[in-house]
């Protein structure tokens, strides 16, 4: 099987979110107070910033977001999964088969030392076929593969837990790649939902 190599393909996708986030966060809230009285067709947005401005968050755990993320390396979703507040479904190196495996490439190898980490990869992709050749399932043949192999995997969170994983993974201390991933899903987030995620966005300089 030929060598697959996924370099700057990382696709995220939002499939699914809670319908009127927004309304629904602004619903839960108002309950707390039972302030009703109060709720006009643009109300939600000044609410909802006052009570993330008071740390009051738990009404935007009322709203949820699915992703579905591909072509990311094992390295990002074992990052990812740490995040127990979360619902996760990743593609299983015990049920797929690895022969051909695609990888990511690090950011980080220069330019000159990019042929010897396609060499490596071959080379784990050969002893994944030995191993599987002799016998061993996948569930113990995937024992040689490295981070660098692709997943794939759709993630399900409330918007607060949503929120407290953008401030930890889009800070430039993050790894590049859960970085990058998490950058992604929250603008797509602050594009349909711009009152709850709007103040983690890096202004533009």
């Amino acid at each position: 099987m030929s060598q697959q190599v996924c370099e700057n393909r990382l696709d995220v996708e939002l499939i699914s979110m809670t319908p009127e986030p927004e309304r629904v966060i602004e619903q839960a809230g108002r309950t707390c107070y039972l302030s009703f009285d109060r709720m006009e067709a643009d109300s939600h947005e000044g609410f909802i910033r006052r009570l993330i401005k008071m740390g009051h968050e738990s009404p935007l755990e009322h709203a949820y977001a699915t992703f579905r993320i591909r072509n990311c390396s094992r390295a990002m979703t074992h990052q990812l999964v740490r995040h127990r507040l979360m619902s996760v479904s990743q593609q299983s190196q015990r049920y797929v088969a690895e022969d051909g495996f695609a990888y990511v490439v690090p950011e980080s190898v220069p330019a000159e030392w990019v042929d010897d980490f396609h060499a490596d990869m071959r080379g784990i992709q050969q002893m994944y076929r030995k191993w599987r050749d002799r016998g061993l399932r996948k569930e113990d043949a995937r024992f040689v593969l490295p981070n660098a192999c692709t997943s794939e995997i759709v993630v399900s969170a409330n918007f607060r837990e949503w929120r407290h994983i953008f401030k930890l993974r889009t800070s430039t201390k993050a790894q590049w790649e859960i970085r990058q991933v998490c950058r992604t899903m929250l603008a797509m987030l602050t594009e349909k939902a711009p009152v709850c995620f709007d103040d983690l966005v890096e202004p533009v300089s």
